[in-house]
């Protein structure tokens, strides 16, 4: 973990650089899976045996990436979340490419995810390169016990995004 001095009035200061690492599925805070995905039903399902990265800031996990592979080459991203105090500040940009960066150590040529079809989420993704490949239309009310609302609309239709990885584009 990195560190940074800094003098401040003749006190010395140390500032702790946010840590992004691999962890093992049983340390994901699942309250904070839960902030992404509010089915612990099916965070019950991807879960288990998942490649898992967390951001970690003063020791303590304040944003996950849950990962599984689904093909040969082929991963995808079931939840990312960053605890809501820690949000706005490009720790889930910084997680998200350190994801994007271990799995293509690891010879994934392919991620896939998928979200709603509207919101902050899809814009995000799209920053970071992600494409649409399909509809899974009336996705959240069939898979959902209840309605998810995002500033006042509902959530019905699920966008599959992919990326292809940098090795993979060349």
């Amino acid at each position: 973990m990195g560190t940074k001095n800094l003098a401040l009035r003749g006190v010395i200061c140390i500032k702790v650089e946010m840590e992004y690492i691999k962890i093992s599925d049983a340390s994901v805070p699942k309250n904070l899976l839960l902030e992404a995905d509010p089915s612990e039903v099916k965070i019950g399902s991807y879960l288990p045996g998942a490649i898992c990265f967390a951001a970690i800031d003063n020791n303590e996990i304040v944003g996950v990436c849950v990962v599984q592979e689904i093909a040969t080459k082929t991963a995808e991203i079931f939840n990312i979340s960053i605890n809501s105090r820690h949000q706005n500040k490009g720790i889930g940009s910084k997680l998200l490419q350190f994801t994007l960066s271990e799995l293509e150590n690891k010879g994934f040529s392919r991620i896939e995810l998928g979200t709603g079809a509207f919101g902050y989420q899809l814009a995000f993704y799209h920053r970071h390169g992600f494409r649409v490949d399909s509809i899974l239309k009336d996705y959240f009310i069939n898979h959902y016990n209840h309605a998810i609302f995002e500033a006042g609309i509902q959530h019905k239709d699920r966008l599959r995004l992919y990326r292809e990885t940098e090795k993979n584009t060349d």
